[in-house]
């Protein structure tokens, strides 16, 4: 456990990344309205036009939040220089995609490259702890497992960046795990860091939640997927951080496996999904129609936007609480 001064520390970081988020989100959805950069709301009858890219609001909250930590506690500037780095360099891919699509097969690639400050700042152990087994030494091995694994975190958030309310929901309470863990560690900086993932997780929920107000976009997702996958990193949780995304993995995996390797979704002619003329939505029964978490949600019939998205939070919630188990189990193979 962190003694009092850390904790207030991780309190501080909490709450400016939480406030500077929800105060920006709305600024930048104004702005991204007056220059016309909206998206359909395609699961709502009424074609509503959404403010896209306000994950803008994500990045600004945890580039401060994180800033106000490295001055207060400078002892800690390298593995917080390498959070926010990878954050950055992803959100960064993000405006780019938003903006001017980048290819199926160029993004993952592109998202891999955000682990960049981790590799140059040596702010990695490779010795990650497994359950039963313990702590594994891979110093060959590990350097060239953090690309993909930024990759696949970064991807596997904005895949699930599908309905209202869908990704801030389910990764705020992969960060509450998150921040959980790495508190009983002992890890100060990587818990105030994954606090300040949470803060802006909620801030930006209630804005993004039914019905959704703003969009974050690719910039907000990959951003916030490449958080995940550094803290994983930095605090040494990567069993636990792999438990806890299960149901984005899963989704990832299913959908990529079902439509034979990566598509971008305007590819994708089948959608897994229907919209019925009650608002209510519904399986695709399409041949070749992607295989997602949404769809095998709705398999036993049509829901509502909120009920799925709530399904999607209660799967990440059991998800989170069986890699607070994980951690239990590896607990005495810390090193």
């Amino acid at each position: 456990m962190l003694d009092i001064i850390s904790m207030a520390y991780v309190a501080i970081t909490f709450i400016i990344t939480f406030l500077v988020t929800f105060i920006a989100t709305p600024e930048v959805a104004k702005v991204m309205k007056h220059y016309g950069i909206t998206g359909d709301d395609v699961h709502k009858l009424s074609k509503v036009k959404v403010p896209e890219m306000c994950g803008l609001a994500i990045l600004l909250g945890l580039a401060i939040g994180t800033t106000t930590y490295m001055i207060l506690r400078p002892s800690y500037v390298r593995e917080t220089l390498a959070f926010l780095g990878t954050v950055l360099i992803a959100g960064g891919i993000g405006i780019i995609d938003d903006l001017r699509p980048l290819g199926a097969r160029v993004k993952p690639l592109l998202t891999a490259l955000s682990c960049l400050p981790i590799l140059v700042l040596g702010a990695y152990v490779p010795t990650p702890v497994f359950p039963i087994i313990g702590p594994v030494r891979l110093t060959l091995i590990y350097p060239f497992l953090i690309p993909i694994a930024i990759a696949v975190t970064s991807n596997g958030v904005n895949m699930m960046d599908i309905m209202n309310g869908s990704m801030p929901g389910t990764v705020s309470i992969i960060a509450a795990a998150a921040t959980g863990v790495l508190l009983l560690s002992g890890e100060a900086q990587t818990a105030s860091l994954a606090a300040g993932l949470l803060a802006a997780m909620l801030a930006f929920y209630y804005f993004n939640r039914y019905p959704a107000k703003v969009f974050s976009g690719d910039t907000g997702s990959l951003a916030v997927g490449a958080a995940l996958g550094a803290l994983a990193i930095l605090g040494r949780i990567e069993t636990v951080l792999v438990v806890a995304m299960i149901p984005h993995i899963m989704n990832a995996f299913y959908g990529l496996a079902s439509v034979g390797g990566l598509h971008e979704r305007r590819e994708i002619h089948q959608r897994p999904i229907t919209l019925l003329k009650n608002g209510l939505l519904k399986a695709s029964t399409e041949k070749g129609a992607p295989v997602t978490m949404a769809r095998l949600i709705l398999a036993e019939g049509p829901l509502g936007e909120k009920q799925i998205v709530r399904g999607m939070i209660i799967l990440t919630a059991v998800s989170s609480v069986l890699a607070l188990v994980t951690y239990w189990i590896t607990l005495g193979g810390r090193i």
